[in-house]
């Protein structure tokens, strides 16, 4: 059950409006999380600036499937719809990839490599091992893409932790619920 109205358009702060109305219209639809998170221009429009540039880092299918594993660790039905959705859409991940992600795992090795060790940041909150940083190192991630892989795991938790709050009503299409798969 929802624990906050998602705002209207018309409705939401004028500090929100561009970007919300930006969201829109990539998406083709307003996702509630979205309306709601844009109640505080603050919030909202920090993480859209921290989504824009990390949409940068890496390739689709390895952010996809860290958003995959973060929300699957953190437990957040919301974001287990959304990217199952864009992984199957815009990443091209096929379902046994989706799956496999959620379980912080990939079949290209490269990738699984980023999967577990985002991982282990969020299982660890952050106490990963020397052997986890070889190992990431060891596949071909340079510094500044395990810095990248840090922060979308944190971006990826506060959207969790968002859409656990405040639980708002799912707009993309039902998986597994956390834990069950």
């Amino acid at each position: 059950m929802t624990r906050t109205i998602p705002l209207t358009l018309d409705q939401v702060p004028d500090a929100s409006k561009p970007t919300l109305e930006t969201f829109t219209k990539n998406i083709g639809f307003t996702p509630n999380m979205m309306a709601a998170f844009a109640q505080s221009p603050i919030a909202f429009n920090a993480w859209a600036n921290l989504l824009g540039a990390l949409s940068k880092s890496l390739d689709v299918k390895t952010r996809d499937s860290i958003g995959l594993a973060v929300s699957e660790v953190n437990g957040c039905n919301y974001c287990l719809t959304v990217h199952s959705f864009t992984a199957e859409h815009m990443a091209k991940l096929p379902a046994d990839e989706i799956i496999l992600a959620r379980k912080g795992r990939a079949s290209d090795t490269k990738r699984d490599a980023a999967i577990q060790f985002a991982r282990k940041v969020i299982e660890t909150r952050g106490q990963v091992s020397d052997a986890d940083l070889k190992a990431v190192r060891d596949a071909g991630y340079t510094e500044a893409n395990i810095i990248e892989i840090v922060a979308l795991v944190a971006m990826y938790t506060l959207t969790n932790f968002f859409n656990n709050v405040f639980d708002p009503e799912k707009d993309f299409p039902a998986v597994a619920p956390a834990g069950t798969i």
